[in-house]
């Protein structure tokens, strides 16, 4: 193994998914500029997730549409000619 490959400034920080508002806490080196304050008091760096395991459908059980970013519509506005030319034939 190489020494020093790992990086010692670990801290505790503040993970919540976006989609459901859940929030844990660990150990992580992630950069964040913005700070949560929990229940508990204390306040965190907070990093935002599009998905968790609280969310995810493998671990819910439940298939559920995830369209954080607006990728179906960008799809189609960038193939609207294509799909449309697809339609008429």
């Amino acid at each position: 193994m190489k020494k020093d490959l790992h990086p010692k400034n670990y801290r505790l920080v503040a993970f919540r998914d976006m989609s459901n508002g859940f929030t844990f806490v660990t150990r992580s080196t992630a950069p964040s500029k913005e700070k949560v304050k929990l229940e508990d008091g204390k306040e965190y760096p907070l990093i935002k997730l599009e998905i968790s395991n609280t969310s995810h459908p493998f671990y819910t059980g439940k298939m559920k549409f995830v369209d954080s970013a607006g990728r179906v519509d960008k799809y189609y506005s960038k193939y609207k000619d294509h799909i449309e030319k697809k339609k008429k034939q």
